[in-house]
């Protein structure tokens, strides 16, 4: 379990509502999604039976959300979107199979939103882990952040960009 994985799964623990992420690059490049990406850009797609591609995290999801924590995943996007992005919205029924509740969001429809530096989740509207990336989209590590002022920036910068986005079974990319 890397660094990221044992922070999320210690902060998911203490979380009893509400889970959101927010995800505002067009391109990632972390190491353990490296491989995968590779193979779909060449045409390959994930098998749709659960058994071939769930993991932690899938399994991390469906607990909390057994035991009442929500989960919402908010994506801003540039349009036309990046081969990355196709890859992820080709993946996101994994998210949606475990629990999370998935929304899109063209950057264009973003301009006038307040929004963080950083990509994030908050839990239970009080707890933030920032999520830090290199240049290149390779993970630079988490930091978590307390502060009340913060955490209410994120959760309104959050709503806002949901009470926007297309639900994922709508959004096409363009």
């Amino acid at each position: 379990m890397s660094q990221n994985d044992s922070a999320f799964v210690d902060l998911l623990a203490e979380t009893h509502h509400s889970a959101v992420h927010l995800e505002l690059r067009d391109s990632y490049g972390i190491d353990e999604e490296a491989a995968e990406f590779r193979r779909w850009q060449a045409g390959w797609r994930p098998d749709p039976n659960p058994g071939t591609w769930w993991n932690e995290f899938h399994t991390w999801v469906r607990d909390a959300t057994a035991r009442g924590v929500g989960f919402r995943r908010a994506r801003i996007v540039s349009e036309p979107v990046s081969d990355y992005i196709r890859y992820e919205h080709d993946s996101t029924y994994q998210n949606i199979a475990a629990g999370e509740s998935v929304r899109w969001l063209p950057r264009r429809k973003a301009s006038d939103l307040s929004l963080p530096g950083n990509d994030f989740w908050l839990f239970d509207g009080r707890l933030i882990m920032w999520n830090h990336f290199t240049g290149d989209g390779g993970s630079a590590g988490p930091e978590l952040d307390r502060r009340p002022d913060v955490a209410r920036f994120c959760a309104t910068a959050f709503e806002a960009v949901w009470e926007r986005a297309t639900p994922h079974e709508e959004y096409k990319p363009v």
